[in-house]
């Protein structure tokens, strides 16, 4: 078993590396379906992204439970890593969870089983942290919404393979439902509960 002191570092410059990738996530968020980039630096356990260690960097907190998926809870590292760097609690129930970091994003568990949030509190849902495949290449998907000019065109991929007919119940839910951000390596893409797919395959 890794040791505390055999951890992984955290940011080498907490405040400025958290700003940094602050920007990053909602640069994401303002415009769904574009590639952002994440400049910080830190260390990262196995099994995890610099992209989403970076995120849990700057997001996770002790009042943030958080859910790992199989892939993510492999070894107790990634567990131990978010607890000493972040204090966040690590949560075996889901529909708890503020976060959920999905490692193997293609075994992704049914949405229902994560917080929606409520009408009163939409916020009160859990944000989907998966780790994909290529943000670059791949299949072609075209999204619309706020914070986005006509379409975008994304090419990724992404897995499950039918992520965006799972997130259509978003907008049957709205306000509530379920935000998502997909990474790979140090590269970031938001898909908020607002953006709906136009077309795929494109």
């Amino acid at each position: 078993m890794t040791t505390f002191a055999e951890l992984p570092p955290g940011f080498a410059d907490k405040v400025l590396s958290a700003q940094s990738t602050f920007r990053s996530v909602m640069d994401a968020m303002a415009r769904p379906g574009s590639v952002q980039r994440v400049a910080a630096n830190a260390g990262v356990p196995a099994g995890m992204m610099r992209g989403s260690a970076a995120i849990a960097l700057t997001l996770f907190d002790h009042d943030t439970p958080i859910w790992l998926d199989a892939a993510m809870s492999a070894t107790s590292d990634v567990a131990r890593w978010l607890k000493f760097h972040t204090s966040a609690p690590v949560v075996a129930d889901s529909s708890i969870s503020s976060f959920a970091l999905i490692g193997d994003a293609a075994s992704l568990p049914a949405l229902d089983r994560f917080a929606f949030g409520s009408n009163e509190y939409p916020d009160r849902s859990t944000t989907l942290v998966l780790q994909v495949d290529s943000l670059t290449q791949g299949p072609g998907f075209e999204l619309k919404g706020p914070g986005i000019d006509g379409t975008a065109l994304l090419q990724a991929m992404i897995r499950p393979l039918d992520l965006f007919e799972r997130l259509s119940i978003n907008e049957t839910l709205f306000p509530r439902g379920i935000d998502v951000v997909l990474v790979h390596d140090d590269a970031i893409v938001a898909i908020p509960r607002t953006t709906r797919l136009v077309a795929s395959g494109v």
